[in-house]
């Protein structure tokens, strides 16, 4: 994420640290706005969006906001985050994330970024993490779902180039990388095809279904969000062949000039792969909100997934991006 700074002294500069403060949510946006987050963030969020998914949280603490002000004025801040326990019931502290880090343009390149995260890994041990990571991925991506990444988060986007040189310099190494497919809608496009495609089709219908019970962790992320649940299923009747949750990407419209929908959580059960399911529910789901005026559906990918992979690039899905996630080494 854009924002990064190296550790260069600055001569007769007083910047002062703190945490959040209940007046800082329309500083933070305009810090979202101003600092070139890339094609990863959403623009024109409002502060009302802002704290649905950030401060509105349950989980939500002032001391892991740290703000670095000039003239009392907020020109930079960290967000430090926690995973989940194995239960999804509440947070696990063993893994603490630096989920977001940005400074304003004209601070950069004095040391600000830099003393930021520093302390962000200090407020992080303090409250007992064994393991720091910088980038939010699955099971540690507790904020900003909807806000960056897209459908879901990735870590740092390789769109931005200054987060590996910044965490390299501060003892980070790349631990997780996923792949961002995404797919352009385009009214009249042909879809892929196929014998087994055309054979899958003919036998399944595409149908909604209602959610089936998730987690808390599920309901204080994901739950904020506009999504349903598509399955692949016979037309003869019976359980879904396959199934995909759709989530709703309208606050990335002014920054990608495109209506969207993010694809997550795809399932084909064991005894169902390798037939074809997993693509043909893709290419309908992509069919039907395209009658919707859907015009780009983004999938994420871990890179080391190489079933995933084949199925997105099966279902005319292109990689557009990367993300990466950080883990801090000894120092």
């Amino acid at each position: 994420m854009p924002g990064f700074s190296f550790s260069i002294s600055r001569v007769a500069t007083v910047i002062e640290y703190r945490q959040f403060r209940n007046s800082d949510p329309p500083h933070l946006v305009r810090l979202w706005h101003e600092c070139g987050l890339g094609r990863g963030a959403a623009l024109g969020i409002s502060c009302d969006e802002f704290d649905e998914v950030v401060i509105a949280q349950p989980y939500f603490d002032p001391a892991g906001v740290i703000v670095a002000c000039r003239d009392g004025v907020p020109v930079g801040f960290v967000h430090a985050g926690f995973g989940v326990n194995e239960q999804q019931t509440w947070l696990s502290t063993d893994e603490g994330v630096i989920c977001v880090v940005m400074v304003h343009p004209n601070e950069r390149n004095f040391g600000v970024g830099r003393e930021l995260v520093l302390r962000a890994e200090n407020y992080l041990r303090r409250a007992g993490s064994i393991r720091i990571y910088a980038g939010q991925s699955d099971g540690r991506d507790s904020f900003y779902g909807g806000l960056y990444g897209g459908s879901q988060s990735a870590g740092f986007l390789e769109s931005d180039p200054a987060a590996a040189p910044f965490f390299a310099k501060l003892g980070y190494v790349p631990c997780e990388r996923h792949l961002v497919f995404q797919r352009a809608l385009i009214a009249g496009a042909a879809d892929p095809v196929g014998i087994r495609l055309v054979n899958v089709r003919r036998n399944t219908r595409l149908a909604s279904i209602g959610q089936e019970p998730k987690s808390w962790w599920w309901q204080t992320r994901h739950g904020r969000l506009d999504a349903m649940q598509l399955a692949l299923t016979l037309k003869t009747g019976g359980g879904a062949l396959a199934r995909v949750s759709v989530v709703g990407l309208d606050r990335y419209i002014n920054s990608w000039n495109a209506r969207a929908i993010g694809l997550t959580g795809l399932y084909v059960g064991e005894a169902n792969r390798q037939k074809g399911y997993g693509q043909t529910l893709l290419v309908e789901v992509c069919r039907r909100v395209r009658d919707d005026l859907v015009q780009v559906a983004e999938a994420h990918a871990p890179a080391t997934d190489s079933a995933a992979i084949a199925v997105l690039e099966s279902s005319g899905f292109s990689p557009i991006d990367a993300g990466v996630v950080y883990q801090l080494t000894a120092r």
